[in-house]
């Protein structure tokens, strides 16, 4: 197994890829489908975000990418599949965006109820599973020849 270290950056690229792959695709096809009250702007925003002006994408590719270090740290005491345990790191990711971001921003917690919910549940559920699938494939050891 790689060191913490090692696993901390690898999760972080793992996550980082998994936003530009997973969850951009469901963004995607929520776009495609245009659902009422589910409808989302194309994907792979570049809208600037406050205050340093960084485009949306590489903000949700950071953000990701720091879950993607605690699933890395994690990664040795997680005993269920890992494209499950990553399922699961989605949903705490949309949670946490749904009531405790919104919280520290003065925001209205929890609204959106029920469709931005499902929006964020299947956007940030997916890039989990996209975590889940990713860093074990970054991770698995290499064959030695001798």
């Amino acid at each position: 197994m790689q060191t913490p270290a090692m696993r901390a950056l690898f999760g972080f690229i793992g996550a980082a890829i998994s936003v530009l792959v997973f969850h951009q695709a469901m963004w995607e096809a929520l776009h495609l489908l245009a659902l009422p009250g589910m409808g989302m702007p194309p994907p792979y925003p570049t809208d600037p975000i406050p205050p340093f002006g960084i485009p949306r994408i590489l903000n949700l590719c950071f953000w990701g990418g720091l879950y993607g270090i605690v699933f890395g740290l994690l990664l040795p005491r997680l005993t269920a599949p890992l494209w499950l345990c990553g399922l699961i790191l989605g949903i705490i990711a949309a949670l946490v965006g749904l009531l405790v971001v919104p919280a520290i921003k003065g925001l209205p917690v929890g609204a959106g109820w029920p469709l931005g919910w499902v929006r964020s549940l299947l956007i940030n559920g997916f890039w989990g599973l996209g975590v889940g699938i990713i860093l074990p494939l970054m991770l698995r050891p290499k064959p030695r020849f001798a």
